[in-house]
């Protein structure tokens, strides 16, 4: 994998959209993703197959996956809480899915009603049985940093949690600072040594912009060699089961901080921004990064597309 690219994975029509209170239809969905592929990005968190009645923006997964526009170059994954939603989500047509283990016991209590024992459990036979059916797997380890519930989690922990991940056969961790709140310093020592671990390829962030940190974690977890990000069109999202947990860190930042600094994503910032669009008609609230405003402007001026050396 090349060290110059940075590889984006928006995850606004599930993560975005999960804890949203005006329910967006398929269609509006699917309206999200379509603009998400035309600006060029080609890892998409399409959705999850979770229970109806605890996410209900979620209830449409099913129809959902099966009408996502085909894209060879387009990987869609889906999150899956156990067996039953890999089920689902198989028979649907994914081909990546995603597996939640929280970093604490209260966490995992709150998320899946599970101890962190059981979702241990759980999310490793999950693991397993999705290789054995030849998707490509993920599994975050939320929390990672701090919990809402239980307060700071100590480094090894998360490392703990992610050996047993990579022991079930994970093709990639993600590291998920859930409800925002850490700091560049932090960001930056454990991803060092996730990537020592795992390797970049193997490797991603999930991080949040609850204290105005992500794209300052983002740039710390760039320096320490993650090249892989979750983020989410509009900085749209926030987790349901986190209390505390604000917007993810915005799509359009990332890829502005890391074309200006000479890495390459493939994302079209000006279609982009046609997405960001598109989610606020459909949530009818105003979005956008810390980069909105200078975005606004620099577009309208019809500027060439941004590239720096470092």
């Amino acid at each position: 994998m090349s060290s110059n690219r940075i590889h984006i994975n928006d995850v606004s029509p599930r993560d975005g959209l999960q804890n949203q209170s005006i329910y967006v239809p398929v269609e509006g969905k699917l309206a999200l993703i379509e603009a998400l592929v035309g600006a060029g990005v080609r890892q998409i968190e399409a959705t999850s197959f979770v229970s109806p009645k605890a996410v209900p923006q979620m209830a449409d997964a099913d129809i959902l996956f099966q009408r996502l526009p085909r894209d060879e170059e387009v990987q869609y994954s889906a999150l899956v809480p156990n067996l039953k939603g890999l089920q689902r989500a198989i028979a649907a047509g994914a081909r990546e899915i995603a597996v939640v283990l929280s970093a604490t016991e209260t966490m995992n209590q709150r998320n899946l009603g599970m101890s962190l024992d059981r979702t241990l459990e759980v999310c490793a036979e999950t693991i397993v049985a999705a290789k054995a059916a030849g998707l490509r797997t993920k599994a975050y380890i939320a929390v990672a940093f701090e919990c809402p519930f239980e307060g700071s989690v100590p480094p090894e922990q998360a490392l703990a949690l992610a050996a047993k991940m990579h022991d079930a056969g994970v093709d990639q961790i993600v590291v998920a600072d859930t409800i925002g709140a850490a700091a560049p310093s932090q960001v930056g020592a454990l991803m060092r040594e996730f990537v020592q671990n795992y390797g970049c390829e193997h490797v991603a962030a999930h991080l949040h912009d609850t204290r105005a940190m992500a794209l300052a974690n983002a740039f710390a977890a760039i320096e320490a060699g993650v090249r892989r990000f979750d983020s989410s069109a509009g900085g749209l999202g926030g987790c349901p089961f986190a209390p505390g947990a604000a917007g993810n860190l915005a799509t359009e930042d990332i890829v502005l901080m890391a074309e200006m600094c000479g890495f390459h994503t493939g994302v079209s910032l000006e279609k982009l921004m046609e997405a960001v669009a598109i989610a606020e008609t459909h949530t009818q609230q105003a979005l956008g990064g810390r980069s909105r405003a200078w975005l606004d402007r620099y577009l309208r001026k019809g500027s060439k597309p941004i590239h720096h050396a470092t």
